[in-house]
């Protein structure tokens, strides 16, 4: 099996370092002229995905620490004032959601809510049920979890290896079903590891990172942003990457039998949360802009990614990528952070989550700064 092949990889070791202070790690972040970006949010250990709730409460999800948060910027100020820790001893509680004064978490084999959540943040309910038939592989298990345009919960289940052909059509697939459960669906097939996915403001097309396979080198196989319109597309994993590549083990089918990638990203990036910007904060130029968090290379000889990436696109179509924001990485390789997910408030400014410094940073703009 590929996995075991370790000649073929060069692995990253990332040189140890003390943990950064939030503060001193702002400084060294690279924006482009009038952005700034300030702590909204710290010991939130392995904050990875975020949710916006009623009153601009943000909700929490974390892959390692098996909590809930929910975050509370009572005065408006762009900085949480109030942590609650909703739940603890989930598996893997990495995906959140919220609607109707109920927050949905995506574990790694079910999807639990949490109804009246918005005025028990101080004592919260226990969870309740929405749906638990799914595999309980933790290898790429952990979920991203939205609500779309059609009012159901879309998830994904990741494939339980590196590279393989699961026997079961449930892995490597995305999902959808109704918020109480019912009408659970397979909406598309070949999807390595999405972890972050957004609906275009216009079209309402659904864009989703997919993170690729690792042990072909440096700079093989490009991670991948995919564009799901219909049900039963398929994205080509195990048979094949970034559109056209041929796996050496599993690519025997033609690439020509599925859809291509709208965009890919260089290889290892890890391509997690993104966003479209949509808010009035930022220069109308960013309108429709769609920010992605590179949560950064672990097997590359020199790593790379460790950024927000800004895309712009025309007709739905993504025509260029640009840094948006830097610095995490720095010129001597040493890692300050690592970007996982992306947030919209209210007020047009952007939340992004580092989960591995556990904070949450608030990107604002101001012209005259």
């Amino acid at each position: 099996m590929a996995f075991f092949r370790i000649s073929m990889l060069l692995v990253l070791a990332v040189p140890a370092c003390a943990t950064p202070d939030a503060q001193t790690v702002i400084k060294q972040l690279i924006t482009p002229p009038g952005f700034q970006i300030s702590l909204f949010a710290d010991n939130v250990p392995n904050a990875r995905t975020l949710a916006l709730g009623d009153n601009g409460v943000v909700y929490v999800g974390t892959r390692r620490e098996g909590k809930v948060y929910a975050l509370v910027d009572a005065d408006g100020n762009g900085e949480a004032e109030k942590k609650y820790v909703l739940a603890s001893g989930l598996y893997m509680p990495n995906g959140v959601a919220y609607k109707d004064n109920t927050l949905y978490v995506a574990e790694v084999n079910r999807i639990v809510k949490f109804v009246n959540i918005s005025s028990t943040l101080d004592n919260p309910p226990k969870p309740q049920v929405v749906y638990d038939k799914l595999p309980d592989d933790k290898h790429h298990g952990w979920k991203y979890l939205r609500i779309g345009p059609d009012d159901k919960l879309y998830s994904a289940v990741g494939a339980p290896c590196n590279i393989c052909d699961p026997a079961k059509d449930i892995y490597t697939a995305m999902f959808r079903l109704n918020r109480d459960g019912s009408g659970f669906e397979m909406i598309a097939r070949g999807i390595r590891n999405t972890v972050g996915f957004d609906w275009h403001p216009h079209t309402g097309d659904l864009y989703f990172t997919d993170n690729g396979r690792d042990y072909m080198g440096d700079d093989l196989p490009p991670d991948e942003l995919n564009i799901w319109q219909q049900t039963g597309e398929h994205f080509g994993y195990p048979y094949c990457h970034a559109g056209n590549i041929k796996d050496p083990e599993f690519g025997k089918k033609d690439c020509t039998d599925f859809k291509e990638p709208a965009w890919t990203f260089k290889a290892h990036m890890a391509p997690l949360g993104l966003r479209f910007y949509s808010g009035e904060m930022f220069p109308s130029r960013y309108q429709q802009r769609l920010f992605v968090a590179q949560h950064g290379s672990w097997n590359r000889s020199k790593p790379h990614g460790y950024r927000i990436a800004s895309l712009t696109l025309k007709a739905g179509k993504v025509i260029k990528e640009q840094s948006f924001i830097s610095g995490w990485l720095r010129p001597d390789e040493k890692v300050l952070g690592r970007p996982t997910d992306i947030l919209q408030m209210p007020d047009g400014s952007l939340l992004i989550t580092d989960d591995s410094l556990g904070v949450i940073y608030r990107v604002s703009y101001n012209a005259a700064k």
